[in-house]
């Protein structure tokens, strides 16, 4: 791993750094213990929490001592990445369905979020979260605070088993729009006056709108005008969400293709979704997929305005095998042809357990795959 260039690189103080990680970690077998006692009312909420305090302490030390310039409580307080934020909005209660998501061999729990009122962002317990872990890290790293996009939301609610429900309280889809980015609004701001200053939008709906994975879209029979709507209505609710907020804080987005248990959900290149996506979007940074041939090619990284950072999910997270340093490398000067070297960052393609479950591998592969990240950064890059 030998390959540097003379290049003069910016060095990066504000996320996404030269190395990063999308968020999620693999849950200690204490942590997945206290959980299934608690389910089994063995435990009590509190006596739960003491393990989640415990274990995020222990991963916030792990992280930092990996060299990690972001950090985060792991999602260890989580079930779902996405489910978990949405219950916290008022309006909005857990329900059970007759069938999870589906993914490429495998089926989810069955659990979705629907309304019972009208949204709103207050008191939501994670702004708590947050606060502990900020208390928890050291001053010298940044703390990211993961949510599920407010696209993830409205695809969510607009699902047919939620629809009638979503359509009681918000007639129309503009209505619904509307609702979710003042609900996402506040809680955002709410995070940033707790001390948030990097908040990172977690977003499947891109991938499945690509997606060539028979029934991963709503409707793998919608024509392009229904894609065309959907493309703009999750760009216009992202956008609206975070629109008017403080500028020294950072939003980023992770694009994703499906992560549960090592298994993923949808395949197909960003070209289709690069327009709004990576032109309109308003974000700072985008954490793409790129571990395997199911996300194209780097071609539709041109869409990306100049002003955007890139990072390049080129190291998986789904398995322990560490890919070889030279093909990362490789594959950053690839798409250098594309986004200028000084705009590209590096990072494992997703969390390592977007679900308590988590992926198929060992706390020890999980810190290896960070390892290594950090070392191919840092021989493109440099330090930082």
């Amino acid at each position: 791993m030998s390959e540097t260039t003379t290049q003069t690189f910016t060095k990066r103080t504000t996320s996404p750094f030269r190395y990063d990680v999308v968020g999620s970690f693999l849950r200690p077998l204490s942590l997945k213990r206290a959980r299934e006692q608690f389910a089994n009312h063995e435990i009590n909420a509190v006596e739960l929490k003491q393990v989640e305090d415990q274990s995020i302490i222990e991963l916030l030390r792990r992280e930092e001592n990996a060299g990690l310039h972001a950090v985060t409580d792991g999602e260890f307080r989580r079930s779902w990445w996405h489910l978990d934020f949405f219950w916290g909005l008022q309006g909005v209660e857990k329900v059970s369905l007759d069938s999870g998501y589906s993914f490429h061999d495998e089926e989810t729990r069955a659990e979705s979020a629907r309304l019972t009122g009208l949204l709103s962002g207050e008191n939501h317990p994670f702004v708590e979260h947050f606060k502990f872990t900020q208390k928890h890290a050291s001053d010298t790293v940044l703390v990211k605070q993961t949510i599920p996009a407010p696209a993830q939301f409205l695809a969510e609610l607009q699902r047919p088993e939620n629809l009638k429900a979503t359509q009681a309280f918000y007639p129309t889809d503009d209505d619904l729009i509307e609702g979710i980015a003042k609900a996402y609004h506040h809680v955002i701001l709410d995070l940033y006056n707790a001390g948030c200053r990097n908040v990172q939008l977690d977003d499947c709906t891109w991938g499945m709108l690509v997606s060539q994975h028979d029934g991963a879209r709503p409707d793998a029979s919608q024509d392009e005008e229904r894609l065309t709507i959907l493309k703009q209505q999750y760009v216009t609710v992202n956008n609206k969400a975070i629109a008017g907020l403080p500028d020294d804080l950072t939003v980023n987005t992770h694009i994703c293709r499906g992560n549960y248990h090592s298994t993923w959900a949808s395949a197909g290149g960003y070209d289709s979704v690069a327009d709004p996506l990576f032109n309109q979007e308003n974000v700072s940074a985008y954490f793409l997929e790129y571990d395997t041939e199911r996300a194209g090619g780097f071609e539709p990284l041109k869409k990306v305005s100049t002003d955007k950072l890139v990072v390049l999910g080129l190291v998986t997270s789904k398995d322990g095998k560490l890919e070889d340093p030279k093909v990362i490398i490789d594959r950053i000067h690839e798409a250098g042809k594309y986004v200028p070297l000084d705009r590209l960052c590096l990072s494992t393609q997703c969390g390592f357990a977007s679900t308590e479950e988590g992926n198929v591998l060992t706390e020890e592969q999980q810190w290896a795959k960070i390892e290594l990240v950090k070392k191919v950064a840092t021989a493109v890059w440099g330090e930082g």
